[in-house]
């Protein structure tokens, strides 16, 4: 589980699984990122089986650059 804006920055992962990345968002409800993803809010890596969210992406919706 990933808690506290410290623990943000700090991580060593370049991508999170979406379950690890709600955690990453402030505990947002795991269906919510499927949600942001196809409204072109977030913009995952789909080249593997699973749906990764890059960290810096993540950051970057953080930083209200949703654009």
């Amino acid at each position: 589980m990933i808690v506290g804006v410290m623990e943000r920055t700090t991580t060593s992962a370049r991508a999170l699984k979406v379950k690890d990345a709600a955690e990453y968002l402030g505990s947002v409800h795991r269906q919510t990122l499927p949600r942001l993803i196809k409204r072109g809010l977030l913009k995952p890596n789909r080249a593997l089986r699973y749906v990764l969210i890059p960290v810096s992406e993540l950051d970057r919706f953080l930083e209200g650059g949703a654009k």
